[in-house]
């Protein structure tokens, strides 16, 4: 038959035909029957173990890559960028870093130069700069940046105190509702002092420096020396240009009465009220003003300055004039006598000798058992990096900073009175290079504090203390000393 279909054929049509139930089946069929049962979404789709694996290993990537350190990380960055980001953060975080570790001093030690150089640039104002030049690029370090930050600070310090104690006493504005309608008035006073503080610390450090040399050049002081102008104060005054010279002079007799001020009882004050109140000391002597200025500088001044309660306030400073004035006395403990000293003594000779003999031959045991110079290696290694940390530039101390005894002995006796301090030598310096026409044009007293809260003039000053080009940093804001327009 032609529709006959044979029964070795194994032709099978794909579509509308039923499985054979008499049809055999082999094991692979099986196998792949069962491989396709078992396939579901879940095979697709990852499981709640798989997706916990894989969240862990992720975390545990991110948490090692946290785990790196700030530091290690910093250290990966180029030199030249390390260097521009420490220069660009503020001094007190530069030097709270090199107490971090070893590495971050030494890092700042070598590259101080550069740090230093960029802050001469962007952070210290150009009145300054002209005091204090710039020393040449293989000298310039940490020591001469940290100095005039110092300098800055005593200025800056001891002109909020002055114009604390102008707006209470002078311009009697007591109230917090005078004090606010007073206040750009105050914040003028306190920018125009700065500069000229800064100018009176430079006076008196220059001062006390050029005195000594004075003395030791000569054999004798000034006061064995008849002059009309005192040499040394007219040779610091000549750093000065005319308008530094002038201004500083007109502001001088209030920096000294407000410091002499605050070491005095009011003068309105009687006897029964001043033992009320607890002023029982009166005022110290003139010399102890002049040791202060001219031994101690506007640093001194500030610390005396600080000390709350006028009673305390004294005592420190006739603690700090004994100390300067008269010669430390040593005393020697008394040797307690008993019993046992009524013994024969013992052989000095023997006992040094004895001694002696010891030390050396510990010595002699310690030199054997070390290297070469009696030190091991990590004895040598410590004293190298105590001479390290201890012997960079910031070593050399701040302005200012305490005389020996040799020195004091010889500048003390010789300093001059308080009067004839700066006033008498700029006065009659200002009128020979003409810099006002006569005596009457010099501001004092009044005039000269209504100089220093006046509107005008702002933008000029600070052209010449600051620059031209000098940035946010350094050009305090003028928007505190403007006064609001009357509507």
């Amino acid at each position: 038959m032609v529709y006959a279909v044979s029964q070795s054929s194994t032709f099978i049509l794909p579509i509308g035909q039923s499985k054979l139930l008499d049809q055999p089946i082999s094991h692979d069929h099986h196998k792949s029957e069962k491989r396709r049962a078992n396939f579901s979404f879940r095979a697709i789709l990852p499981t709640r173990t798989s997706v916990e694996h894989e969240t862990r290993s992720s975390s545990s990537e991110s948490s090692r890559k946290r785990s790196i350190p700030f530091d290690q990380l910093f250290h990966n960055l180029p030199n030249e960028l390390k260097i521009q980001i420490i220069a660009s953060l503020p001094l007190s975080d530069i030097l709270s870093m090199r107490v971090a570790s070893r590495s971050w001093l030494a890092m700042i030690t070598f590259n101080e130069s550069a740090i230093t150089r960029y802050h001469l640039e962007h952070h210290i104002p150009a009145y300054a700069i002209r005091l204090y030049p710039a020393p040449e690029p293989s000298l310039m370090k940490l020591h001469y940046l940290c100095g005039i930050w110092h300098r800055l600070h005593v200025a800056s310090k001891l002109s909020f105190l002055i114009s604390e104690r102008v707006t209470k006493e002078i311009f009697l504005r007591t109230t917090e509702a005078q004090r606010s309608e007073f206040a750009p008035q105050y914040e003028r006073m306190r920018r125009r002092l700065v500069p000229l503080l800064f100018t009176i610390f430079h006076f008196f450090e220059m001062y006390r420096t050029l005195h000594l040399e004075y003395i030791k050049e000569h054999g004798h002081g000034l006061r064995l020396e008849p002059y009309t102008l005192n040499p040394i104060e007219l040779k610091v005054m000549n750093m000065y240009d005319d308008q530094t010279l002038l201004k500083v002079h007109q502001v001088f007799p209030l920096v000294i009465s407000s410091f002499c001020r605050r070491l005095r009882p009011p003068s309105y004050v009687g006897r029964f009220e001043r033992s009320i109140r607890g002023y029982l000391r009166d005022k110290p002597e003139d010399e102890v003003y002049v040791t202060a200025l001219c031994v101690g500088g506007l640093r001194r001044v500030e610390r005396f300055w600080e000390v709350k309660g006028y009673n305390t306030r004294r005592a420190a400073v006739d603690h700090w004039y004994q100390s300067v004035t008269t010669e430390p006395v040593e005393h020697i403990p008394k040797q307690r006598r008993g019993f046992m000293g009524l013994s024969r003594k013992k052989s000095s000779f023997s006992v040094g000798e004895a001694g002696r003999g010891t030390t050396d031959s510990h010595a002699h045991g310690r030199e054997r058992r070390g290297s070469d110079n009696g030190r091991r290696g990590s004895d040598v290694s410590t004293n190298s990096w105590r001479d390290f940390v201890f012997g960079t530039s910031l070593s050399e101390g701040m302005p200012m900073g305490p005389l020996l005894r040799e020195q004091l002995q010889l500048l003390v006796p010789d300093l001059p009175d308080l009067h004839s301090i700066w006033m008498p030598t700029a006065e009659a310096l200002i009128l020979d290079k003409g810099i006002v026409g006569r005596p009457q044009d010099i501001k004092r007293n009044g005039p000269a504090l209504l100089d220093l809260i006046r509107e005008d003039g702002a933008a000029e000053e600070d052209e010449w203390l600051y620059g031209r080009t000098a940035p946010d940093s350094v050009r305090p804001p003028l928007e505190a000393i403007e006064e609001d327009p009357i509507e």
